[in-house]
């Protein structure tokens, strides 16, 4: 397997957890908390024991724990999704200098903290449900707090015109572990002006 694809097989580990919880509408404070903390200890046991893990063994064995922020209900936010009218086919640059292709397919607009803000929400030319969007951002904790190329979420289409963006599920790719792999960089409309500490932190081995 290509090690600029494999980054890939960590949205099957949140994804399942994504569209759980956005489907359901009564969650409690306490239950929303409860389900982010299992699902970061699920991406911690992925990084520190399977196979697929971008971690070298040598760093495997110094690996304690992922770095996040406190887990805050404001950053889940439902967004209004506006299609993009002449859908295109994007050559996305990843971070060893290759591309990879992605359908323009929609803006998620919503305000965050009192700031209007807006994301290009990305779909693989070979997703099957055609729900599932790929989220590339990077903010002003970027290069600072959380890695410097951006992180990445797993955003699912929650009614006919929303889309939930839960930036406490925000992760690393995997090349902010290992320089041997190959991510999508934010495209320039996710570069957001303001910081966003939800999610995952920096890696630091």
């Amino acid at each position: 397997m290509k090690p600029k694809t494999i980054f890939l097989l960590a949205v099957l580990l949140v994804v399942a957890a994504a569209v759980t919880y956005t489907l359901t509408a009564t969650e409690s404070p306490e239950d929303y908390i409860e389900r982010i903390e299992d699902e970061r200890e699920r991406q911690f046991k992925f990084i520190r024991f399977n196979i697929d893990s971008p971690l070298t063994e040598e760093q495997k064995r110094s690996f304690q724990a992922l770095s996040f922020y406190p887990i805050d209900p404001e950053y889940k936010v439902i967004a209004r999704l506006v299609p993009v009218v002449n859908k295109k086919v994007r050559e996305v640059p990843m971070t060893d200098g290759t591309t990879e292709r992605y359908i323009e397919h929609s803006y998620a607009e919503f305000t965050l903290k009192g700031f209007p803000l807006r994301l290009l929400l990305l779909q693989d030319i070979n997703e099957v449900d055609k729900r599932n969007f790929f989220v590339a951002f990077a903010d002003e904790t970027s290069a600072r707090e959380t890695y410097g190329g951006g992180r990445y979420i797993n955003a699912r289409q929650t009614g006919k015109n929303s889309i939930t963006i839960d930036f406490n599920l925000a992760y690393n790719p995997y090349c902010a572990y290992n320089p041997d792999y190959a991510c999508p960089l934010p495209p320039r409309e996710n570069l957001l002006p303001v910081p966003i500490p939800a999610g995952e932190k920096n890696y630091k081995d």
